[in-house]
């Protein structure tokens, strides 16, 4: 089973599909400011995977090179951001540093999309950006109302209030 090392810890690759970034819904999660919360995908095309980026702010490297999507090969070094990563690397692989490469300038990322499929897993519904008409009508009528029947009160304590 394919195997992608982060940090010593590897994470199998078992599905058609592998999420990788700093958000927690992804698979395989990097918690570092450099990485995007959905930076990239591992997808399993025929026997092998493929990487793809997907719009990360710092880039995706493979071997020292920056890709946008690349095929996979065994002892493949990959840096999500600042975060380092060996494809099919034994643990004790990974010791070794990757290849010289240049200084990467890498930013926490601006934003993180929210993927397609999400959806709100809270049990109260999201607020509505516009206001409906007729519920404005009837809190304004209720308000009236609530006015009336202030101003009636007075005028009635007003008649009956005895005299000194």
């Amino acid at each position: 089973m394919p195997k992608l090392l982060i940090n010593d810890v590897a994470h199998d690759l078992s599905d058609e599909v592998v999420t990788v970034g700093r958000a927690p819904e992804n698979m395989i999660r990097i918690d570092e400011p450099s990485v995007s919360g959905r930076h990239a995908e591992l997808r399993l095309v025929g026997s092998d995977y493929q990487l793809v980026d997907l719009g990360s702010t710092n880039g995706t490297r493979l071997n020292g090179i920056a890709v946008t999507e690349s095929r996979l090969r065994a002892g493949d070094r990959i840096r999500f951001g600042k975060s380092e990563a060996c494809y099919e690397c034994a643990p004790q692989a990974a010791a070794q540093p990757l290849p010289a490469t240049d200084v990467v300038d890498a930013r926490p990322a601006e934003f993180s999309a929210r993927p397609v499929d999400f959806e709100n897993a809270s049990p109260f519904p999201g607020r509505k950006k516009e206001r409906d008409p007729g519920r404005t009508i009837v809190m304004a009528a209720a308000a009236l109302a609530f006015l009336i029947l202030i101003a009636s009160m007075v005028a009635v304590f007003m008649m009956q209030a005895p005299v000194f």
